[in-house]
């Protein structure tokens, strides 16, 4: 006869399958979803620094400002399996001594229920745009793009990648003045 904890262990493992198979259900309905919308970047200002660096040798780098500006419509990408956006701006560009260099200078967490209609005007980065070295002077290409990981409920973390970027110059000479 089967005794109260085997029926118990018949019931819990009977119970697991059943949320194993909504949870995958949960997930194959969102899985193959685009999660790709329109981004406007513009910049409005760029400001270049040539600081010490104390993070290693006693050396100068070169420490950039940026202001900008981003637009998006984020509203497509929630359903009901996203709990929140991780959104990013990062800044991509070549130098003589590394082939690629990847920057974040900005970050936001947006939840679900929160606004996802991105207006953000003269935003400066949120982080140090530090070069180890003096690659940002006089560089032609730095690219600005806004990508975000979708944080869903059941399923695998998408790295998605906006639709539009900015490319900017850097200039020739560094600015002397204290502040940003």
């Amino acid at each position: 006869m089967n005794t109260v904890l085997s029926r118990a262990n018949s019931l819990f493992a009977f119970s697991l399958s059943v949320m194993a198979a909504l949870t995958f259900g949960c997930f194959i309905t969102t899985a193959f979803k685009d999660r790709s919308v329109p981004v406007r970047l513009h910049v409005s200002r760029i400001m270049l620094k040539n600081v010490e660096d104390f993070t290693g040798p006693r050396e100068r780098s070169d420490l950039g400002f940026i202001t900008f500006d981003v637009t998006a419509d984020l509203e497509n990408i929630f359903d009901w399996n996203v709990k929140q956006l991780f959104l990013y701006l990062s800044a991509e560009y070549s130098t003589k001594n590394n082939a690629l260099n990847q920057v974040v200078l900005w970050d936001k967490i947006i939840l679900r229920g929160d606004n996802p209609k991105l207006l953000l005007k003269d935003m400066k980065s949120k982080y140090f745009f530090f070069d180890d070295g003096n690659g940002l002077k006089g560089n032609r290409n730095v690219t600005l793009t806004l990508s975000w990981n979708v944080v869903p409920n059941a399923g695998i973390l998408p790295l998605v990648t906006g639709s539009g970027h900015v490319s900017i110059p850097f200039p020739d000479t560094y600015e002397i003045t204290k502040s940003y």
